[in-house]
């Protein structure tokens, strides 16, 4: 009867852990390029005599593959990726990967996210444009050009995020494994003008949070129910000697 309340409580900690991301989630809706974080839950068997007992693990994090939809702003600083890649910034907690492509330029020409991260390029440098020239034009592999010429080249990468993943600002992701250039792929591409939104469904994850809350309520209910029992079994076998 123990085990009972044991998995019950394991099942409850997942639930309100599960519950989190999904708040997490209705909040960044909004947020351009967001990607929405979901939970993978495992059994974890274990032994008690002989008796297998399966409680649920606390969920391992990770973030969601599907794209955004996009929106036109007509901003020539506003870019948006194509396919599962990701433009390069320096934050302060390192190098990070993101699909808020709301850029601008600086009087000094350096091109910076809409918080003052530098955008980088596939090496990994800073990326700094001609102040004097205007606003550059973009090609599809994230070539940018001046007066015709090109000067930089936005850092389309890609990665493998991993479930040890950390968040950096508003989208922007710090992955587990070394993000990869973008190397001959045919639906990778930037576009300019464009902004991706956040992969999030708000009626899909409001219903999810229901199931969710009404799934805790039960788990609460059937703990004190377990706990009744064992209360009476307890006076039972007691009042028997």
């Amino acid at each position: 009867m123990q085990s009972g309340l044991y998995v019950a409580l394991s099942s409850q900690i997942a639930l309100e852990r599960r519950l989190t991301t999904i708040a997490d989630n209705l909040a960044n809706m909004n947020t351009v390029g967001f990607r929405a974080t979901q939970l993978k839950f495992d059994d974890v068997m274990t032994r008690a005599e002989g008796t297998r007992v399966d409680y649920v693990s606390e969920g391992e994090e990770y973030i969601s593959t599907q794209n955004g939809g996009l929106i036109q702003t007509k901003n020539p600083l506003d870019f948006a990726t194509k396919g599962d890649t990701w433009f390069s910034i320096e934050t302060p907690s390192g190098s990070a990967i993101t699909k808020d492509g709301r850029f601008s330029m600086l009087e000094s020409g350096a091109l910076v996210t809409l918080e003052g991260y530098p955008v980088l390029d596939a090496g990994g440098g800073q990326i700094t444009l001609n102040p004097q020239a205007g606003p550059p034009d973009l090609s599809s592999d994230g070539t940018l050009y001046q007066n015709g010429l090109p000067v930089a080249a936005l850092g389309l990468l890609e990665a493998n995020i991993g479930p040890n993943f950390t968040r950096a600002g508003n989208s922007a992701i710090i992955p587990s494994e070394q993000p990869q250039a973008v190397v001959d792929r045919a639906d990778a591409g930037v576009v300019q003008g464009y902004l991706e939104q956040a992969n999030i469904n708000p009626i899909q994850q409001m219903t999810q949070m229901i199931t969710v809350s009404r799934a805790f309520e039960n788990v609460t209910q059937l703990m004190r129910d377990s706990e009744t029992s064992l209360s009476d079994a307890i006076k039972t076998l007691g009042g028997a000697r």
